[in-house]
């Protein structure tokens, strides 16, 4: 069961206790004080001896303890109540509006690094139906250089961060470590040499360039001693007629309805590459700011581009 899913089914148990308690219950409870209340008054009486104060003060004990055992709430009804608004506000805020996510790989350095915790925008892209994710509203499509999280085309209950950088139609080509759209090579300046440990173990040495997408503009790693494409881990994927590869790199033609997703760590990610395609049904929405990284404070508030 996925988060969103365990969330809407929260929503509904503790709602319909709430709907239940304000419908029905709550009447119940006032009857059965009220009866109470009858059955006691005799004890509010006056006795003899016993002060103004002191009659005022026991009839307001008598009453508090008569609504609390007549009128309580049982505890299932206590904390559906308690927790049902606060669920509702979650809901509606990851469903809807914004979604945070922890980035677990290197796949998105020096854009993103390992423990990075992001901001989503749900909304960007439209909006959608939580849990089966249908589009019901469209906002905006998905453009290239933008950074998107979606569900893993393979395994749907994984969350996936990559880079668009083919829209549906687009022809693109990753050859000899160039990315090319529709023909026309993507801009490259290099920058400087970039290191970095993978796993927390292997030192990685790799060629940080600044690479312009589509009025992009974003860094990006070349690991010069890999090829472009490992032709060994290249799965059947659905359209996959439509990708030719060999030595040098590949070439893909992007269907309807889909984009082509890779990582700014080119020879550190599993992208569309390897696995296909990502369908527009599995978008969830697009990157837009780092909110916490506890190794590094500085990266807060970061906007990703």
């Amino acid at each position: 069961m996925n988060f969103a899913l365990a969330m809407l089914v929260l929503l509904v148990v503790t709602g319909s206790v709430w709907l239940l308690d304000r419908l029905y219950l709550s009447r119940r409870r006032d009857a059965a004080v009220r009866v109470a209340l009858e059955r006691a008054s005799p004890q509010l009486e006056s006795r003899a001896g016993e002060t103004a104060a002191d009659q005022q003060a026991r009839k307001e004990a008598l009453l508090q303890e008569v609504r609390e055992r007549a009128g309580k709430e049982p505890w299932w009804v206590e904390y559906s109540k308690s927790f049902f608004p606060v669920i509702l506000i979650v809901f509606v805020l990851r469903s809807f509006l914004v979604e945070p996510f922890k980035i677990p790989s290197g796949s998105m350095i020096p854009t993103l690094l390992v423990g990075d915790f992001i901001l989503v925008n749900k909304f960007t892209y439209g909006i959608r139906i939580p849990v089966i994710n249908k589009k019901v509203f469209d906002v905006s499509d998905p453009q290239r250089g933008e950074v998107m999280v979606f569900r893993y085309p393979e395994n749907p209950s994984l969350d996936y961060i990559k880079r668009i950088v083919g829209v549906p139609g687009d022809r693109v080509a990753y050859i000899d470590k160039r990315l090319t759209i529709n023909g026309q090579p993507m801009p490259q300046t290099p920058v400087s040499d970039y290191q970095y440990t993978e796993s927390g173990l292997n030192y990685v040495s790799s060629k940080e360039y600044r690479e312009e997408l589509s009025g992009h503009p974003h860094a990006m790693l070349v690991n010069p001693e890999a090829p472009s494409v490992q032709l060994a881990t290249v799965r059947q994927f659905p359209h996959r007629e439509n990708c030719e590869y060999n030595d040098r790199g590949f070439v893909c033609v992007v269907p309807p309805g889909h984009y082509f997703m890779m990582g700014d760590n080119r020879d550190s990610s599993s992208d569309s590459r390897y696995w296909g395609f990502v369908p527009e049904a599995n978008i969830v929405g697009k990157a837009f700011l780092i909110w916490c990284n506890f190794s590094d404070l500085g990266r807060i508030g970061r906007s990703i581009k």
